[in-house]
């Protein structure tokens, strides 16, 4: 029927939408409240408050005392007094319509469920006197519950937390950790066993069987666990003789590890070739670490490989050491790992002869140290003091500062240590980069500082052959400087090493213009000459060789 655009509107309730209405959960948080929890109807009524906020959550182990009845008659299942039910939320039969329940719960609550029949299908299997579309009630009390991880994600190992840790940091791969373990067959047969005081290990190598290396990094200080692990992680086909007056493992067993993290030392390796690697026993507090120059307070013991100690300072009544980072007063392994360490922190640091005392022989207070000798320092960083940084400087502090690490570089640069050379000058450049607070005089010598410091940096990448660095420096110095020779000469050798011929061109052919009669850029110019006859040569060979083929 047409709607008449002149009649009345009749109705008495706005048109029902289209669109279904949005549930809203209501979770009971007083004693007798009620509320509908799920879409699907499932009911949670709070009848005693439980402790903390962790709740349980789906695949994790529960304890509980339950009581189940059909509502409206009587009561079909029950806890035995004295001995819980224990199960797997989300797997259990008779509380799978709880589920979403339950991970609401807090140890020790007690809560009524009223769960519709679409929630508790399957369960007339086991109880087939319960009608087929009966609504159901639980009566469940939280006991306890463990927190239950599929580690691999593949059913291969379950880890059950018995005891959590308070601890933040956990295992890394790199780490050396110390765990105890017991390890049982299904029947309750004990087959392997870790020593009382536990057994140390990288975790990188892995111990025993692949599962403890797998969990250990999802562990903290002093957490325990049980594991349940499939033949593939524990240990395969083959199994494992029997050892130590223990029964052997079978091919294809499944096993059961009670295993605790007793402790770990986070590893770092402090320089690139791994000749010194510190291995954090307590980490420090904060973020700061000392820079070069800082002024450090350390108390240690060095001890060489069979446990003689060869020196010790801030111990029995005697003074800390106190040194300058990065200023060569005490061996480069020491010093190197020092600076990496914040206030507080306790280290093992290890340190290869390359980093100590070398081939040669040394006599200390304590002991000799023989040649090639590997030492280690267990070591504690007591305190430092920074160098001042460069924005609580006053201008004329800047400049000052800047000098002396240009006077240090210089030092190092000649006696062929380029790297701390380099580490100086940066610094020194760093000091006088920004001049909004200097005068004119100051502004002249902060451009002193920032071209000479710079140009004496990229010297010491050519030699450390780090040429793109060298190169990127030099191009600093001729943004303040276009016609700077040492700049264009530098950056044309870098420019070579790194077969840029044409740029290096470039930058020689504008240096001989600026000064015609300068004989090193005359001789760099025919170096780049034969330079580009030989890669020329050497890329006509392989087009030929290429064609050849073709």
């Amino acid at each position: 029927m047409d709607l008449e655009m002149d009649d009345i509107d009749e109705q008495i309730a706005p048109p029902k939408s289209d669109k279904e209405e949005e549930f809203r959960p209501y979770y009971p948080e007083k004693v007798d409240e009620e509320g509908v929890i799920t879409k699907t109807g499932l009911k949670k009524k709070l009848v005693k408050i439980g402790d903390g906020w962790d709740a349980p959550e789906e695949g994790d182990e529960i304890t509980v005392n339950f009581k189940a009845k059909v509502v409206g008659g009587e009561q079909f299942a029950a806890s035995a007094q004295g001995e819980p039910l224990v199960v797997i939320v989300g797997k259990d039969i008779i509380l799978k319509g709880c589920k979403e329940g339950i991970i609401t719960m807090r140890k020790g609550e007690l809560s009524i469920f009223t769960v519709p029949p679409e929630l508790t299908a399957g369960i007339q299997l086991q109880y087939p006197d319960i009608p087929q579309n009966a609504t159901l009630q639980f009566e469940v009390e939280l006991l306890s519950w463990y927190k239950v991880i599929d580690v691999c994600e593949d059913g291969g190992v379950f880890k059950k937390i018995l005891s959590r840790s308070e601890v933040f940091e956990r295992v890394e791969k790199k780490d050396e950790v110390t765990v105890k373990y017991e390890v049982k067959l299904e029947d309750g047969t004990v087959v392997a066993k870790s020593p009382e005081e536990g057994v140390e290990f990288l975790v990188n190598d892995g111990h025993l069987c692949p599962a403890i290396a797998k969990v250990v990094v999802t562990m903290r200080k002093e957490e325990k666990a049980i594991l349940r692990v499939e033949p593939e992680y524990a240990f395969g086909s083959t199994g494992k003789p029997a050892q130590d007056g223990l029964s052997a493992i079978p091919p294809n067993a499944v096993v059961n590890i009670a295993l605790e993290l007793v402790s770990f030392k986070l590893l770092e390796y402090i320089t690139e070739d791994m000749l010194v690697i510190k291995k954090i026993t307590v980490p420090g507090v904060g973020f700061e670490k000392p820079n070069s120059g800082t002024t450090a307070q350390i108390r240690y013991i060095a001890k060489l490989a069979d446990g003689v100690i060869f020196d010790k300072k801030g111990h029995d009544e005697e003074d800390l050491l106190e040194f300058k980072v990065d200023e060569e007063e005490i061996i480069e392994g020491l010093d190197k790992a020092v600076a990496t360490m914040k206030r507080g922190e306790f280290a093992l640091v290890i340190i290869n002869p390359e980093y100590g005392y070398g081939s040669s022989e040394t006599k200390t207070k304590f002991a000799v140290v023989p040649p090639n000798s590997i030492l280690h320092y267990e070591v504690e960083m007591v305190g430092f003091t920074k160098v001042t940084e460069s924005w609580d400087m006053e201008a004329a502090q800047k400049l000052e500062y800047a000098a002396k690490r240009k006077e240090e570089g210089n030092v190092y640069f000649k006696a062929g240590k380029y790297k701390r050379a380099s580490l100086r000058y940066d610094m020194a450049a760093k000091y006088v980069e920004f001049e909004s607070t200097f005068d004119e005089e100051q502004k002249k010598a902060g451009h002193f500082f920032k071209v000479t410091c710079q140009l004496n940096n990229a010297s010491c990448k050519i030699k450390l052959k780090e040429f793109r660095e060298a190169a990127a420096l030099c191009t600093k110095v001729l943004k303040l400087e276009p016609s700077n020779i040492k700049a264009l000469f530098r950056r044309a050798q870098a420019y070579m090493e790194t077969i840029d011929l044409d740029l290096a061109e470039l930058d020689l052919k504008k240096a001989l213009e600026i000064d015609p009669d300068n004989r090193e850029v005359t001789t760099q110019l025919l170096r780049l000459k034969n330079l580009r006859t030989f890669h020329d040569k050497k890329d006509a060979a392989l087009y030929a060789n290429m064609m050849k083929k073709l």
